[in-house]
C-alpha cells in the first residue's frame, strides 16, 4: 500500500522516526542504519524519504523504514524465513549493514550470523539455506574488490543499488573500480551511470 513517505522529521530515535507528510505524522520503525543516515536531515531540516514496508498484524498496523533499497529488500527476504519477524529482521538490520548481512549469507557465514543477538544456531543455517541464492539474484553482494575503508561500504552500497537498477554486475564493478574512493554512495551512483 505505501511506497514511500517523503517529508521533514518531526521526531526521531535510534528506533522510529515520525515523518510529517502533509500535515500527518506517519510513525515508522527504522533500523540503526536507517537512523545513521536520516540523521543529519534532521538537523538541518531537510525532508527525509524514507521506503516503506507495512506489516499488518492482528493487533497493530506497522510501517516499517528503510533509507535504500537494499536494505529494505533484504528486510522483505529475511521475514519470509520462518521464525524471523519483522522485529528480528530490523534487529539484523541494526547489528551489520545491508551489505554486511548480505554477505554473511552469501558466503554462508553462519557464526558472523548468530553473533546478532536473538538469533539462535537454528535460526542462522535457516537464514542462510533459504537466501544464499536469493541474496547473490539481489545484487546486494559484492564479489572482494580489494578496497578496504569506510568508503568500500559507498562502493557496496552503489553497486548494489545499480544492480538493482538492472546494470549487469561485472559491467558496473569495472566502471566503480575506476572512480574515486572518497566519493559517497550518491555520487557514485551519478558518476558511472554518466559512464555507463
Amino acid at each position: 500500500m505505501f511506497e514511500y513517505i517523503h517529508g521533514k522529521i518531526a521526531s526521531l530515535t535510534a528506533t522510529q522516526a515520525v515523518i510529517d507528510c502533509g500535515g500527518v505524522g506517519y510513525l515508522l520503525e527504522i533500523s540503526i542504519t536507517t537512523y545513521d543516515k536520516i540523521q543529519p536531515l534532521r538537523d538541518t531540516n531537510e525532508p527525509a524519504h524514507l521506503l516503506v514496508h507495512e506489516v499488518v498484524r492482528e493487533d497493530a498496523h506497522l510501517l516499517y523504514g528503510f533509507a535504500d533499497e537494499g536494505e529494505r529488500s533484504l528486510f522483505r527476504l529475511l521475514i519470509g524465513v520462518s521464525g524471523v519477524g519483522a522485529n528480528t529482521a530490523r534487529l539484523m538490520l541494526s547489528t551489520l549493514t545491508a551489505v554486511e548481512l548480505a554477505n554473511a549469507i552469501a558466503s554462508q557465514d553462519e557464526v558472523a550470523i548468530k553473533r546478532i543477538k536473538g538469533i539462535g544456531a537454528k535460526t542462522a543455517q535457516r537464514i542462510v539455506l533459504e537466501l544464499h541464492d536469493k541474496v547473490k539474484t539481489l545484487g546486494a553482494v559484492v564479489s572482494g574488490s580489494g578496497s578496504a575503508g569506510a568508503n568500500s561500504a559507498s562502493k557496496e552500497e552503489a553497486l548494489a543499488a545499480m544492480t538493482m537498477l538492472g546494470f549487469a554486475k561485472a559491467a558496473v564493478e569495472k566502471v566503480l573500480a575506476t572512480l574515486d574512493n572518497r566519493l559517497t554512495a550518491e555520487e557514485l551512483i551519478k558518476e558511472a551511470l554518466k559512464k555507463m
